[in-house]
């Protein structure tokens, strides 16, 4: 799931995926520096489809239009994919996500993403010659709003990887409404990550999501605003070994319908 920066693929198609939320120069930072022969990736244009209140923030996009992106990107059948940002790996886990949602099975996380590259950067943009890659999807479990909020009435755990604050509904920066949806865990995503931002190590992890409730043989799924950071959280769950659904229409799908009730509070 993670490659390291010093055993980069030499053959492998690299996907620059710059984004944070409240930023728009994602692209900027690319042409100013970037693995050499990386291309980059706008998350909001090709890793979602248009937002709206009905479907989230970040709603998947069609197989069919994640297919023609990844075409555009140089993918072909039988391509090693690795995906890295500046943030973590906040926004390039959703590239792996999405990915493997859509079939794709060798791709990985650079992890530490940009900061752990010691190497040449390239400025300017890279546009590959186009792949021919099919994807069959269904790679990733998914979950509905009704899927998800059903999970902890039925023993398995709903995972709310965004920060602690607007999961007690302290603060509410960007959706309709403060809080959580009632029976969820605080969960951060921040916390997958060690004191130099990579992933931290499978024990970390595994010891994490135990004191979370996750244990063995336990249904687990995950949000987070949009369903980001959420794909974030799944990545740390699979590299303790353990698989999730990721619920796409997060919290900003479920604030944005005034019948869904919403906790607040630990």
């Amino acid at each position: 799931m993670l490659t390291p920066a010093d055993r980069l693929p030499a053959d492998a198609v690299l996907l620059d995926v710059r984004w944070q939320l409240g930023r728009t120069d994602g692209r900027e930072q690319y042409l100013a520096g970037h693995l050499p022969g990386a291309v980059f990736v706008d998350l909001p244009t090709e890793l979602s489809a248009e937002p709206s209140a009905a479907e989230g923030r970040h709603p998947l996009p069609s197989l069919q239009a994640l297919q023609s992106a990844v075409r555009r990107w140089g993918i072909s059948a039988g391509s090693r994919v690795v995906v890295y940002d500046a943030s973590g790996g906040l926004a390039a886990a959703r590239a792996w996500w999405l990915l493997r949602w859509g079939g794709l099975t060798d791709v990985t996380i650079l992890d530490g993403g940009l900061a752990a590259w010691t190497g040449p950067l390239e400025t300017g943009d890279v546009e590959p010659e186009p792949g021919d890659v099919t994807l069959p999807g269904g790679g990733m479990p998914v979950l509905t709003a009704d899927e998800a909020a059903g999970l902890p009435a039925a023993g398995g755990v709903l995972l709310d990887a965004r920060a602690g604050e607007r999961f007690r509904g302290e603060v509410e920066p960007v959706d309709a409404r403060a809080g959580h949806v009632p029976g969820a865990v605080s969960a951060p995503t921040a916390d997958n990550l060690d004191g130099e931002g990579r992933f931290a190590t499978a024990a970390v992890l595994t010891e994490r999501f135990a004191r979370l409730g996750v244990q063995p043989g336990t249904a687990v799924g995950v949000y987070c605003g949009s369903g980001v950071t959420a794909a974030h959280e799944v990545a740390a769950l699979a590299e303790a070994g353990i698989e999730a659904a990721l619920w796409p229409g997060s919290w900003s799908q479920w604030s944005a319908d005034p019948t869904r009730p919403v906790a607040t509070g630990p």
